[in-house]
Parts: C-alpha cells; structure tokens; sequence
C-alpha cells in the first residue's frame, strides 16, 4: 500500500500523539528546532506541516474530554 504525503503526515502526527501526547508540541519544536541547526529545509518543512495536523488531533482530544 501506498500512501499518500497527506497521509505520512497524518502517521507521523499520530505517532506523536501516541508516544508523547501533552508534551506533543515540545517534541515537534525541538525537531524543528534541531533540524533548522543542521540546515535541513526538507525536515524543517516536514514538521511544520506536522504541527497543523497534531494540533488538529489535540482539539480534537480535548473536545472529547468535555464528554
């Protein structure tokens, strides 16, 4: 199967949620961060679009926490 980038990204914003959760957003900054260090516009890019996705998740869950 192959996926699309839409969905890698979607896999790697649920892998955060799932390994790191609350502390999600602390775990994308710091590879953004370390990937900007090493000049890495590829990996920078990837992340960010990273960020839009996991904060859907997060809204998400704490919607669902009202319940």
């Amino acid at each position: 199967m192959v996926l699309t980038r839409d969905q890698e990204l979607w896999a790697v914003a649920l892998w955060v949620e799932k390994n790191y959760g609350d502390e999600g957003a602390h775990y994308i900054a710091t590879q953004v961060e370390r990937l900007a260090l090493e000049e890495d516009g590829g990996g920078v890019s990837m992340w960010r679009e990273v960020v839009s996705r996991f904060g859907q998740l997060r809204a998400g869950f704490d919607s669902d926490d009202t319940t």
